[in-house]
């Protein structure tokens, strides 16, 4: 089988990239076993952009922010599924001096279109929260699950799937391609989060796993609105809430933990007026984050044929439909990710 591209993992980043190509009219196949990626699949899915205990816009937000909709707008009208919900964040204030200083960037061009509106008291009765806060737009969370099963059935009727592992030592370079077993390619792309850990190719790559805990709850304050601070509360189509999320470099370990519960619960308590709070569900993955929290974007140093887009961390719904583009730039018309995010600047 002749293609163009062979992508390692249907996450997140090999979705998106792979969605990009076919667009591109590439011939590609995406090979992944979705019992074991977890990492993409346990995510909340939000997108949100002011992010951080300081509240700034996130990272190259005047970028991705106003591609992430209409990207996954796009896929939900091609494959007939609703995966996208766009809702409004409120974020509280934690001091009347932060609410003067959002006061102040109301009027600067580079902050609109990515608020509603300033609240000098708080939105809802319900939180705790003295010094109002603020309505962000642009916002919203995907179904991952939904969004991913969706689109393995889609690359499965253009013949573009196989559900098997991959094994790195059964790759072959030739001088036009790679071959793996019947299937030969221009090249093969590492979309496997920290399955790439474990490549020959890049040994000691600079990954920095994190786990992340989210608990589903019922819980009798549920607003449209997703609210975020110290934890995200989003609501669900089903009436539940999704809140997280911890985050730790140390406990790796595969289960959730009754120490992340309670610190979500802790979080939560000291957000929302609410007694009722029932747990549905309790899950954990682990993200593969890099060690100075950016994305993975390009070629291998000696093999023309190989390519990483990987390490996306917990924001791989904001992050993939731009750095998908950006790798397309580099797989089809030879122009390199810039050096924040090229993996060349790691050695």
């Amino acid at each position: 089988m002749k293609i163009d591209f062979l992508l390692i993992g249907q996450g997140l980043a090999g979705s998106a990239l792979s969605y990009r190509l076919i667009k591109e009219g590439c011939k590609v196949m995406v090979m992944d076993l979705p019992h074991e990626n977890k990492s993409s699949r346990v995510a909340a899915g939000l997108y949100n952009p002011i992010t951080g205990k300081k509240m700034v816009k996130t990272w190259k937000g005047d970028q991705l922010f106003p591609v992430i909709e209409p990207f996954y707008e796009a896929l939900e009208k091609e494959l007939g599924v609703k995966f996208l919900y766009k809702k409004s964040i409120y974020r509280p204030f934690l001091s009347i001096e932060e609410q003067n200083e959002w006061m102040g960037y109301s009027g600067e061009e580079s902050f609109r279109g990515y608020f509603k509106q300033i609240y000098q008291t708080s939105l809802f009765p319900e939180v705790l929260n003295p010094f109002g806060g603020i309505l962000l737009s642009m916002s919203g969370y995907l179904d991952i699950p939904v969004y991913l099963d969706a689109y393995r059935d889609y690359l499965i009727k253009l013949d573009a799937y196989r559900e098997e592992k991959f094994e790195e030592s059964r790759l072959e370079f030739l001088s036009e391609g790679i071959v793996y077993e019947d299937i030969h390619a221009q090249g093969v792309i590492y979309c496997n989060g920290l399955g790439a850990m474990e490549s020959k190719l890049f040994p000691n790559a600079p990954f920095a796993p994190v786990k992340g805990e989210i608990l589903d709850l019922q819980q009798d304050f549920v607003p449209d609105e997703i609210i975020n601070r110290g934890v995200f509360r989003i609501p669900l189509p089903n009436g539940q809430l999704r809140v997280g999320s911890t985050y730790t470099w140390h406990d790796l370990d595969i289960g959730p933990t009754e120490r992340a519960k309670e610190e979500i619960f802790e979080k939560l308590d000291k957000l929302i007026i609410s007694n009722e709070k029932v747990l549905m569900q309790h899950r954990t993955g682990i993200r593969p984050a890099t060690k100075d929290r950016k994305p993975f974007l390009g070629k291998h140093p000696e093999h023309s044929g190989v390519y990483m887009f990987n390490g996306f961390g917990a924001k791989g719904v904001s992050l993939t439909p731009y750095f998908s583009w950006v790798m397309a730039d580099l797989l089809l018309r030879g122009k390199n990710p810039e050096k924040e995010v090229n993996i060349s600047r790691w050695k």
